[in-house]
C-alpha cells in the first residue's frame, strides 16, 4: 500500500527550500518520471567512491550525452534510426528497446564525476565524493591558562 503525501502547501510558507522538495518529489515518484528505463545500479566502490551503471544495450558511445551541473548528474541517450539502405533487413520482434532517455540523479554536496565509461552494454560513471579540508572534523587542543592570561598549549599524553 502506497501512501501519499502532497506537499503543496510547505512550497507557499518555506523560502529556499525549493530544492529539497523537489528532491522529495523524486524519491517518492510524483516527480512525473515513471518510466524506469534504461535500469541502473549504484554501488559504493570504496569508502568515498561510487559508481552508476546502466544498461544501455544498442547505444554507442556518440548516442549518449552525459551533464553535470550543480547536484544534478543527468545522462541522455538519443538513437538514431538507421537509414532505409543502411538496414539489412526488418526486425521481426525489438525486444531491446532503443528508444530516447534521460535518467537524472540527485548527487550530494561534494560529490564529483571522475570519468565515464561503456563496455558491452554497459555505461559506468564513476563519482567520488571530495569533503574540503575546511568542512573534515579535526582535533582542537586544549590549552591552560597561565595567571598573566596567556594559554599553554597541553601536551596529549
Amino acid at each position: 500500500m502506497r501512501t501519499t503525501f502532497d506537499l503543496t502547501p510547505l512550497y507557499r510558507s518555506t523560502v529556499g527550500f525549493d530544492r529539497l522538495f523537489s528532491m522529495l518529489d523524486q524519491a517518492t515518484g510524483f516527480d512525473g518520471q515513471g518510466s524506469s528505463y534504461p535500469p541502473y545500479n549504484i554501488e559504493r566502490t570504496g569508502e568515498n567512491a561510487y559508481r552508476i551503471t546502466l544498461a544501455v544495450a544498442g547505444f554507442a558511445a556518440q548516442d549518449l550525452a552525459i551533464e553535470a551541473k550543480e547536484n544534478t548528474l543527468t545522462v541522455r541517450g538519443d538513437k538514431q534510426a538507421p537509414k532505409q539502405e543502411e538496414r539489412k533487413g526488418d526486425v521481426l520482434y525489438q525486444g531491446i528497446a532503443a528508444r530516447a532517455f534521460e535518467r537524472v540523479f540527485q548527487l550530494a554536496d561534494f560529490v564529483e564525476v571522475r570519468g565515464a565509461s561503456l563496455e558491452n552494454g554497459l555505461l559506468h560513471i564513476d563519482l567520488v565524493r571530495e569533503i574540503p579540508e575546511k568542512m573534515k572534523p579535526r582535533q582542537i587542543a586544549i590549552g591552560n591558562v597561565q595567571a598573566t592570561g596567556q594559554v599553554i598549549e597541553s601536551k596529549a599524553a
